[in-house]
């Protein structure tokens, strides 16, 4: 029992979304489901590995498995080549989780801040100030929101899409860097290759959030995810390489094809 106890280690509060048709999220506080979840967020997994590598009984994972099923979070399906095996994979939309917040009070939450930062500035937007001061009440209580963020930058990608589109891929990106900078999102610089290399100045969603050493632009990466998949009709993966967050003084975001296929402009 003492080694088993050492093997779960404690893990934030995670938050996923009911199964498709139901209203609502599902918590999940406990050490063996978060580790299980944990897993499965890098790859599907057969039932005896999953036992395997919790350093739980068969009992244990089965129990705790069963669970997660009858919540939607997790499904299974049966090996192609044994169907005695179940493989098993998340079912549900990981929305954030919570860890434990800091016991220090951000200086970006105070008042003095804010007042220099956005209130004394010539081109104050309220809309900055209230996304500035959630996120940083967010993140002084460990809630992690990224994922709702990032999707909600593909919806808003797609439909910014058609107004910006234009047939030529450069009179395209200049319509975006136009947009941010008409908008006060910042300064871009869009370049064009095997690879899309986006950075990003003044960045409007980082700037003004403490330094945690991640990158933080998820609204940003998911805007861009969906002007670019729309545009080349095809996947693509956005990855934040750059960030105010972690120090460095611009964002900077790769557009890849998943398949690592250079695009056809």
């Amino acid at each position: 029992m003492e080694n088993e106890e050492k093997t779960i280690q404690p893990k934030a509060i995670q938050i996923f979304a009911k199964a498709p048709g139901e209203l609502g999220v599902n918590v999940v506080k406990s050490p063996v489901k978060l580790t299980i979840l944990s897993m499965l967020k890098d790859t599907d997994m057969e039932f005896d590995e999953i036992v395997k590598n919790t350093g739980k009984s068969k009992s244990t994972i089965s129990v705790h498995l069963k669970s997660l099923r009858e919540d939607g979070i997790v499904s299974y399906r049966f090996d192609a080549n044994d169907h005695r095996k179940k493989i098993f994979f998340i079912n549900s939309k990981f929305l954030g989780e919570v860890q434990s917040g800091d016991e220090k009070e951000l200086e970006e939450r105070q008042a003095e801040f804010l007042v220099k930062n956005i209130m004394d500035v010539d081109n104050f937007k309220f809309s900055f100030l209230l996304f500035h001061t959630l996120r940083s009440n967010l993140i002084q209580e460990g809630i992690n929101i990224n994922p709702v963020l990032n999707q909600s930058g593909k919806n808003i990608g797609s439909a910014m899409y058609e107004k910006l589109y234009e047939e030529d891929i450069n009179k395209f990106c200049d319509n975006i860097i136009q947009f941010w900078d008409d908008n006060g999102l910042g300064k871009l610089e869009i370049e064009l290759g095997d690879i899309i290399n986006i950075t990003a100045y003044e960045c409007f969603e980082c700037s003004l959030l403490p330094k945690k050493g991640k990158p933080t632009c998820y609204l940003d990466a998911g805007i861009f995810e969906a002007l670019f998949a729309n545009y080349l009709k095809k996947d693509v993966d956005v990855t934040e390489v750059k960030c105010f967050t972690m120090g460095d003084d611009c964002c900077k975001f790769l557009v890849e094809s998943p398949d690592g296929e250079a695009f056809a402009y």
